[in-house]
């Protein structure tokens, strides 16, 4: 024997013509798992994917031979640094930021934006060297 569907069963009763309210999708999913403090090295990785994200955009201006390297980087940091949502949020924030700090200000590549991407160069080689000595891997 098949039993009524919990909408059938009400009506049958005299109650309201509404089916039950089914359970929301929020009850469904389990809550979301708190949120890790930050590592003691967040700053200098959002300042990395800052600066990534700025040699992204200049390297590719200026039509250097390693232009495609840096969102590569920036995809491999993301997939060994993105641990939670919000921090891969963080992540691509600063890479955003860095990117579009020079979109908005350079249109063709001029002698001061080779300056500024051999600046970050340096910057970027000195802050990972930094975090693998002092932070591993």
């Amino acid at each position: 024997m098949a039993w009524p569907e919990a909408g059938f069963a009400q009506q049958s009763r005299g109650g309201s013509s509404r089916p039950a309210p089914k359970p929301s999708e929020k009850e469904k999913e389990p809550p979301p798992a708190p949120e890790p403090p930050p590592a003691p090295y967040d700053r200098d990785l959002l300042r990395l994917s800052e600066v990534i994200g700025s040699l992204a955009f200049l390297r590719d201006l200026c039509t250097a031979p390693d232009a495609a390297e840096w969102p590569a980087r920036m995809k491999a940091l993301m997939e060994a640094e993105g641990v939670t949502p919000s921090r891969r949020d963080r992540l691509a924030g600063a890479y955003n930021r860095g990117y579009r700090g020079y979109s908005l200000t350079y249109r063709v590549c001029t002698p001061a934006a080779n300056e500024a991407a051999a600046r970050y160069v340096t910057e970027g080689e000195r802050l990972s060297h930094a975090l693998a000595s002092r932070f591993g891997g």
